[in-house]
């Protein structure tokens, strides 16, 4: 082989349905490693982009969401497995783009693995653990069980390019709920790879839609839209979690709080942000009916 081969520049698209387009707007964005130096360009998302994508996740969430609580576990538990098999892909990335060492990148991608089937073990016990059969003075049966709360809007985190992401996008899931992803927009490899993933996995097209770009404009957007009914605004700034709060109050959609900087992902998560997605449903029917 030539030692004068031009390696290919690539030019990497959105995940929408299932599917990969250009940007509606026709912009791109280069994207670098630690270093500075050019790595590829990514597809940088519009509105237009965000509104399809929204439209995308509500017409998977009946699916989703009606789907068995076991079905929904060995689906996340199949995406855990191809994005073990892809980990030398991922290390390499998560190394260039945050400045690490192969080492340390491997470690964070076992890391990822792990929580992601730790979230797909929790989806057939969310019901037993957060639901309750209620004590009351009557002939009634009252149930309290857990339900999706719909379409969640995630801006993930900006440091942490797969831990971080896996973290904020798996309990979306593994509550039954669908997403629309906004990725670190100075590291997104990892997210665009895991597009991939989860473009060759079982999960549904539509339930994970994934925009590259930034979440300072797009943030805003996903906010301010009607069909959308939560949203986690860890990537965002301090000034961008203020102007999502505000445009999340014209629909009243749920707003997940953060304070300060980005957390340690390599804690042992809890079940908080799969409540999160969570509305409680009670139930009430008269006995020997």
């Amino acid at each position: 082989m030539s030692d004068n081969r031009i390696a290919v520049a690539k030019t990497y698209k959105l995940f929408i349905g299932g599917k990969f387009p250009r940007s509606e707007s026709g912009r791109v964005y280069p994207v670098t490693d630690a270093k500075g130096t050019f790595l590829a360009n990514a597809a940088h998302a519009s509105r237009k982009d965000v509104r399809d994508a929204v439209v995308a996740a509500r017409k998977a969430f009946p699916g989703w969401s009606g789907a068995t609580a076991y079905n929904r576990g060995q689906v996340l538990y199949r995406v855990a497995e191809l994005l073990e098999g892809r980990r030398e892909q991922f290390a390499a990335e998560v190394a260039a783009t945050e400045g690490i060492s192969t080492k340390k990148a491997l470690s964070l991608v076992d890391v990822a693995v792990d929580r992601w089937v730790w979230y797909a073990g929790w989806t057939d016990k969310i019901a037993t653990v957060l639901g309750a059969a209620n004590p009351v003075a009557g002939p009634y049966f009252s149930f309290t069980v857990p339900e999706p709360t719909g379409v969640v809007g995630v801006l993930a985190p900006q440091e942490s390019s797969l831990l971080g992401l896996v973290s904020v996008v798996a309990p979306v899931l593994a509550a039954g709920c669908t997403a629309v992803v906004v990725s670190s927009a100075e590291r997104p490899l990892p997210a665009i790879t895991l597009s991939e993933v989860l473009a060759t996995s079982d999960v549904p097209a539509g339930v994970v839609n994934i925009l590259t770009g930034h979440a300072r404009e797009l943030g805003p957007w996903l906010a301010s839209h009607g069909d959308v009914n939560a949203i986690d605004p860890m990537g965002a700034d301090e000034p961008g979690r203020v102007e999502i709060a505000r445009g999340a109050a014209g629909t009243v959609k749920r707003v997940l709080r953060v304070a300060g900087g980005e957390p340690d992902w390599t804690r042992r998560p809890d079940i908080a942000r799969l409540r999160r997605y969570l509305e409680p449903k009670t139930v009430w029917h008269p006995m020997g009916v």
